[in-house]
């Protein structure tokens, strides 16, 4: 099991975000306690679509520990990529039960598990034993439509080493403040029926200090932190006085670190494996807080090539 202090933070999985490039970049500014990759689909990797999901399973050694976060329906894959799992040198293995996009749902997937708990249960123990000795991990929400605390349940008594929670139902996506009453009353389950499972709270928190403040009152283990780097991405420091470092950045510091990321991006990335306008959703971490930062970011998302984004940042 992974050492981990508490509470502990964790960067969460975000598609097309946390490739090996960002949580390098979140790494050089503040690393968190433990960091997750994008979902990967187990059945795409098992599959001859596989070269093109591979990326996202690549990762540098700076970006430890590091969980695999997978998602799928059929549990020979994941037994498969678990034991794939183990020999490229991850940390542990978690399972996407909590993804809301429609699509997945009504494929079955995802957070659509909770309709389906036989084959729930049967993915669980392949992934055990495709992927021992890794830690086992679940991150899901409250529910589809209405909160169910019975697939809750259903997942503490599997034995997972952790279960992280988004606080809101599929249905309510992000459009309603998290019910972090409802992740209390999960945390209060486990404490009754698993009680070596950590719990982590996942919804909107935005600083460091605010996840501190959630994980004491909740009594909770862990806090993952999502959308809450784009605004920060010093986040997970911590400092004696609460404040991040980011807010005493300078225009030309700022600028210099969108400019390492476009490096760091153009050398991992050289063979078109990540179209360019990928970088378009970090520009704004960066560029972002000083005069004539709008202007600046329509000009550079409008670069054709890393070249010309890098004489842009010049």
């Amino acid at each position: 099991m992974i050492d981990l202090p508490k509470p502990f933070f964790v960067l969460a999985p975000l598609d097309d975000v946390t490739d090996t490039v960002f949580r390098q970049m979140v790494g050089s500014c503040a690393a968190p306690d433990l960091y997750f990759t994008e979902f990967v689909n187990v059945d795409g990797l098992q599959s001859p679509g596989r070269e093109k999901l591979l990326k996202k399973l690549r990762f540098g050694p700076q970006e430890r520990p590091l969980i695999a976060q997978l998602w799928g329906k059929i549990p020979e894959n994941f037994y498969k990529t678990a034991q794939e799992i183990v020999a490229m040198g991850f940390d542990g293995i978690d399972l996407n039960f909590g993804c809301p996009e429609k699509s997945v749902v009504k494929n079955g997937c995802c957070i659509g598990m909770i309709n389906n708990r036989e084959l729930t249960g049967e993915i669980i123990k392949a992934v055990r034993e495709g992927g021992a000795p890794l830690p086992i991990s679940v991150k899901t929400r409250l529910g589809l439509k209405e909160i169910d605390y019975t697939w809750h349940e259903f997942l503490l008594k599997q034995s997972l080493n952790m279960l992280t929670i988004h606080g809101r139902t599929a249905k309510e996506m992000s459009k309603v403040p998290v019910h972090w009453d409802s992740i209390e009353h999960i945390r209060q389950l486990r404490d009754k029926l698993s009680p070596t499972t950590l719990i982590v709270g996942n919804g909107d928190v935005l600083t460091r200090q605010q996840g501190v403040e959630l994980a004491k009152k909740y009594e909770l283990d862990g806090i993952m932190i999502g959308r809450g780097v784009f605004h920060d991405p010093y986040v997970f420091a911590s400092s004696g006085t609460g404040e991040s470092p980011w807010i005493t950045k300078s225009k030309s510091e700022k600028i210099a670190l969108y400019r390492k990321h476009v490096q760091l991006f153009a050398k991992t990335w050289q063979f078109g494996e990540r179209p360019l306008p990928t970088l378009n959703k970090f520009c704004k971490i960066y560029i972002n807080g000083f005069d004539g930062a709008k202007e600046m970011r329509e000009e550079l998302m409008s670069a054709k090539s890393t070249k010309e984004l890098l004489t842009l940042l010049r």
